[in-house]
C-alpha cells in the first residue's frame, strides 16, 4: 500500500468528517464543538495532544521514528473558524446554524489536516523528524495564529519549527487534485479599515441645517479606488474593497454618523505601507472638505 492509497481509503470517512463540521460552524476563537469533534477524529493515534488555554485550539505532535536523532520539525497548519454568513445553498450538510457558514473552505482545510495526522502517523516509523499539526481557531479576523504562537505552539515538538506549511482550497480556480504554488508570497496580507464619518444630524428637509455624513462617506468610497488605481504602480497587486456601509435609520433623518469598513489586500511590505497611508489621506480630506469630523482605525493583520 501506498501513501496515495491510504489516502483514498481514508477518503469517505474525511469527506463526512467535512460534513459534519459544515453543518454545525462556530465562529471566532472559542470553537468548543469544532475542537471536539478535532479530538474525536484523533482520538486513537499515538500523539501528543494538547489544547489552548484561552482558545479552542487543537495542537498535535507525530513523533517520528525513523533514527536515534530527530532531524527536524515541520508544522502543519488548518484554519477551523468560519464566516458570519447565511448559507442559502440547499445541500445535505448546509450549515444548522443561522448567520453562520463554513463560506471560505475551513471545514475542509480541518478534515484534511485530519487526513495528514492519520497518515503520517501510519508511517511514523519512516519520519526522520517530528510534525506538528496546528489545528488554528479564529483565522477570520480575531488573530488566532498570533495567539496559538503566544501559546507556544512554534515549540510544541520541543524545539522550534524548521519549516511551516498551510495550504487554502480554490475550488474556483483550479480543478481537483492539483496542487499549485510559486515563489515568494502566495497569499496577500488582509489589513482593515475602519472609518467613522462624524456630522450634525437633522431633518431630511433641512439638509443645509445639518452636516450630513452620508455623501461624504459615499465620496470616500469611491475616492478609494481612485486614489490607490493612481497612485500605486499597476504592477503591484493591490485590492481594497468595501464591504460593510452604515448610515441612518429612516429614509427622512440625516444622521450624525456614516461608518464603512474596508479589507485591504497587498503582496509587498513597502506597497502595503503606502496603502496603509493612502487610505487615510483620502478619508481626512474628503472629511475636512465636507466640514466634517472622521475616526480612522487601520489594523494590519
Amino acid at each position: 500500500m501506498t501513501v496515495l492509497d491510504d489516502a483514498r481509503a481514508m477518503a469517505d470517512d474525511l469527506a463526512d468528517l467535512r460534513h459534519r463540521l459544515h453543518r454545525r460552524p462556530e465562529i471566532g476563537l472559542r470553537l468548543q464543538q469544532t475542537q471536539r469533534t478535532v479530538l474525536e477524529a484523533l482520538d486513537g493515534l499515538d500523539l501528543e495532544i494538547s489544547t489552548g488555554i484561552e482558545l479552542g485550539s487543537v495542537t498535535a505532535v507525530v513523533r517520528g521514528s525513523n533514527g536515534q536523532a530527530r532531524e527536524g520539525v515541520v508544522l502543519l497548519r488548518a484554519d477551523m473558524d468560519a464566516l458570519p454568513v447565511h448559507e442559502e445553498v440547499d445541500v445535505p450538510f448546509r450549515s444548522t446554524v443561522d448567520g453562520a457558514m463554513h463560506a471560505c473552505g475551513h471545514d475542509l482545510h480541518t478534515a484534511m489536516l485530519v487526513g495528514a495526522a492519520r497518515l503520517l502517523h501510519g508511517q511514523r516509523d519512516k519520519l526522520p523528524g517530528d510534525v506538528v499539526l496546528m489545528f488554528q481557531p479564529g483565522e477570520e479576523g480575531y488573530d488566532g495564529a498570533r495567539r496559538m504562537i503566544d501559546e507556544g505552539v512554534l515549540g510544541a515538538a520541543g524545539r522550534p519549527a524548521d519549516a511551516a506549511f498551510a495550504l487554502h482550497v480554490m475550488p474556483n480556480m483550479f480543478p481537483r487534485g492539483r496542487v499549485a504554488s510559486r515563489r515568494g508570497a502566495l497569499m496577500a496580507a488582509s489589513d482593515g479599515l475602519f472609518v467613522t464619518v462624524h456630522g450634525a444630524g437633522g431633518h431630511g428637509s433641512s439638509p443645509h441645517l445639518t452636516r450630513d455624513p452620508i455623501p461624504a462617506t459615499c465620496e470616500m468610497v469611491l475616492a478609494l479606488q481612485t486614489a490607490v488605481n493612481r497612485s500605486i504602480d499597476a504592477f503591484a497587486p493591490v485590492v481594497v474593497t468595501v464591504g460593510s456601509l452604515h448610515a441612518g435609520t429612516r429614509r427622512n433623518i440625516i444622521p450624525e454618523t456614516a461608518s464603512f469598513e474596508a479589507t485591504v489586500r497587498t503582496f509587498d511590505r513597502s506597497i502595503r505601507r503606502q496603502v496603509r497611508d493612502i487610505t487615510q489621506q483620502v478619508c481626512r480630506g474628503v472629511a475636512e472638505a465636507h466640514g466634517l469630523d472622521v475616526d480612522i482605525e487601520y489594523l494590519e493583520e
